[in-house]
């Protein structure tokens, strides 16, 4: 088995694609060791010291640290990775996240303009980002203001402000002359 590894915008995590499919659809993510508990490949993750964080997209991995330096710790997520795969263990018992949010918000007269916001994030926003390890998904709107759940690579990331503020916020408001702002939950 040959994992890949590659970079992310956010130095803290890197993205592992284990050329094998992790998850069928959505996303999930793992903050610490507790909520890992509901997926073997994480909990194997979190044994690991210095992992701060797991997310898993459809095609890849992407592991945040805390302490530590990737030098020390890719290693041992490389195995743990190649360990889970040779199980034939399941990644996750849990239901992934999928593109509908169940803590959404916005009123009911916004519901074209959030069907527009959330075929604009699904068809050119998400894809882009998951090439980068991470994911965004939309968690409200409201008088102008759309508000977004950053999660993986995406979620602390040093140019996430700029992600949010040059790349979604003008691509929305380009589209949807309603949108006057993005920010991030």
């Amino acid at each position: 088995m040959f994992i890949q590894t590659e970079a992310t915008p956010n130095p803290a995590t890197l993205k592992f694609i284990p050329g094998r499919p992790v998850l069928e659809s959505g996303t999930l993510e793992f903050l610490d060791s507790e909520q890992s508990k509901a997926s073997p490949l994480a909990a194997r993750l979190f044994e690991i010291e210095g992992v701060k964080g797991v997310f898993f997209g459809t095609d890849f991995i992407s592991v945040t640290k805390g302490e530590g330096e990737w030098q020390h710790l890719k290693p041992a997520i490389l195995g743990a990775i190649m360990e889970h795969y040779l199980s034939g263990d399941a990644v996750a018992e849990t239901k992934p996240v999928g593109s509908e949010g169940e803590s959404e918000f916005y009123a009911p007269e916004d519901e074209e303009t959030v069907k527009t916001i959330k075929e604009l994030l699904e068809t050119r926003v998400r894809p882009a980002v998951a090439q980068d390890g991470g994911d965004i998904t939309f968690q409200g709107y409201r008088d102008g203001v759309v508000f977004l759940h950053m999660r993986g690579a995406c979620s602390g990331c040093p140019s996430s402000t700029a992600t949010l503020r040059h790349g979604i916020e003008n691509l929305l408001r380009h589209f949807i002359p309603e949108v006057q702002e993005v920010r991030p939950i």
